[in-house]
């Protein structure tokens, strides 16, 4: 069970709408490396885990990443409020608006629909964090490339806020895999998934 606290994570508030903007940062939202397909990652992947503290680990930052799923949301409804039909003409938002009006809905800035193939949930804690560990990397470089798009101090702010707890969650990651392979025997971490396989049995070839 979770306590939902009903405030953003960071406050945002842009007075500027801005359509094109938003159809950059849309993407963080449903796209590849953005935050749904973090939170549903790691919130899948936590069961597979072979102790508490590294499922605990997974459910504390898949959770954050439904507050920064929440934020990116937030991002974009008010970067599309109040929009004119011309400026979703000029800015080629009138695609997304056909489908959508100014709703928020699951995509890239390429127009990709998420898809729950993005991401893996494999039932092995060391391919998992590993997994993990390169997510919050590509993450991290996404949200760079949207601070080098954009300059507005109101949307740039918070952008760069998610970017910085991108580094905190690979940072633990990290961290949860180091305790595990030292829980594992260090001559066969790679040959028997802990999760699944009787930690006695390895191959013989793996001695």
């Amino acid at each position: 069970m979770w306590n939902y606290e009903k405030r953003l994570q960071y406050p945002i508030n842009i007075t500027q709408p801005n359509a094109q903007i938003a159809q950059v940062i849309l993407s963080q939202y449903g796209g590849p490396d953005g935050e749904l397909s973090a939170s549903m990652r790691y919130l899948s992947q936590r069961f597979a885990m072979p102790n508490r503290q590294a499922m605990g680990m997974l459910t504390d930052i898949g959770t954050e990443e439904l507050a920064h799923l929440e934020m990116v949301g937030t991002i974009v409804t008010q970067l599309t409020r109040n929009l004119s039909m011309e400026e979703i003409k000029k800015y080629g938002f009138d695609k997304y608006y056909v489908d959508h009006t100014v709703g928020i809905w699951p995509q890239a800035a390429a127009g990709i629909p998420f898809n729950a193939c993005e991401f893996q949930s494999k039932g092995d804690p060391i391919t998992d964090l590993f997994e993990d560990m390169a997510a919050e990397q590509k993450a991290r470089s996404t949200y760079e490339n949207i601070l080098r798009l954009v300059k507005d101090p109101e949307v740039a702010d918070p952008i760069r806020f998610l970017r910085a707890r991108e580094i905190v969650h690979f940072q633990r990651f990290g961290e949860t895999l180091r305790i595990l392979q030292e829980q594992l025997d260090s001559k066969n971490f790679y040959a028997f998934n802990p999760s699944f396989d009787a930690p006695t049995t390895c191959p013989p070839c793996a001695k």
